[in-house]
């Protein structure tokens, strides 16, 4: 015991902490060099709080006078989601099952998880700037946008979800002799469908955040007027629009809690 305990057998608690203990200095130098290069200091972030309170006080009251634009802007949002969304699940879907790599050979599953993994790279808004330039400004440069994202996000957790199911159930049916079609039906749906609602509303919610985005780059949608009226410097109008865009989000998690009422 006393050999166990000697002072040559005790571990240094410095040589074993030397890597986590660098990486910290790293970062920390990092961050600080960071602040200095991009010229962050609390002086301008003081100044900001200043120019945000005018801009506050400027936007109160909101400017509801323009209710037809408003709304038109609205229901084009909604339109944009909707459309988008229906779509963008469908493709997903069948995908994503295309995509799972227990159910599919890998030269089949490789190069569609790449497809997906490519809708998935660039953020909406670019998207949305390249679907602008090659079909014109308005709503279906929107959805073909919102189409693209749900199929680089929602695919992939569809391929996952099916990857992650048991296969007994699968050999079950097919050990009955029923074709590709039959096993997907009554083998793997059953197991993965409640998942997929799930996924499915949350993607709608996001694509209705996203249709007022999207707009800021001329895809249609609200997002175009908020951007008219930041330009005109018609900040209680802002106001209204911002209002607007929220009761849209509310109004979507309202009806993403009523689908997954019904298919609990």
């Amino acid at each position: 015991m006393a050999g166990i305990n000697s002072p040559q057998n005790r571990e240094n608690p410095f040589k074993q902490n030397w890597f986590v203990t660098a990486t910290w200095l790293i970062v920390i130098c990092y961050v600080v060099y960071s602040f200095q290069a991009m010229g962050l200091s609390w002086e301008r972030f003081s100044d900001g709080l200043g120019h945000a309170s005018n801009l506050l006080g400027r936007m109160v009251p909101p400017n509801f006078s323009r209710w037809s634009l408003l709304l038109s802007g609205l229901i084009e949002s909604l339109e944009i989601a909707i459309i988008s969304s229906i779509f963008g699940i469908f493709l997903s879907l069948f995908l994503g099952l295309f995509a799972a790599r227990n159910l599919m050979p890998t030269w089949v599953s490789t190069p569609v998880r790449m497809l997906i993994a490519l809708c998935r790279t660039f953020h909406p808004v670019i998207i949305a700037i390249l679907f602008v330039k090659s079909v014109g400004f308005g709503a279906l440069a929107g959805i073909l946008t919102l189409i693209v994202a749900s199929v680089g996000f929602i695919a992939k957790l569809f391929a996952e979800a099916i990857e992650e199911i048991s296969l007994k159930q699968v050999e079950a049916i097919r050990a009955t002799g029923a074709g590709f079609t039959s096993i997907i039906l009554f083998s793997v749906m059953p197991q993965v469908f409640s998942r997929f609602i799930g996924f499915s509303t949350y993607q709608l919610d996001s694509n209705l955040r996203n249709s007022t985005m999207v707009g800021i780059v001329g895809a249609g949608g609200l997002g175009g007027t908020l951007f008219s009226a930041f330009q005109r410097f018609d900040y209680d109008f802002v106001a209204a629009i911002l209002i607007v865009i929220i009761a849209l989000i509310m109004f979507g998690e309202f009806l993403s809690n009523i689908v997954r009422r019904i298919f609990r």
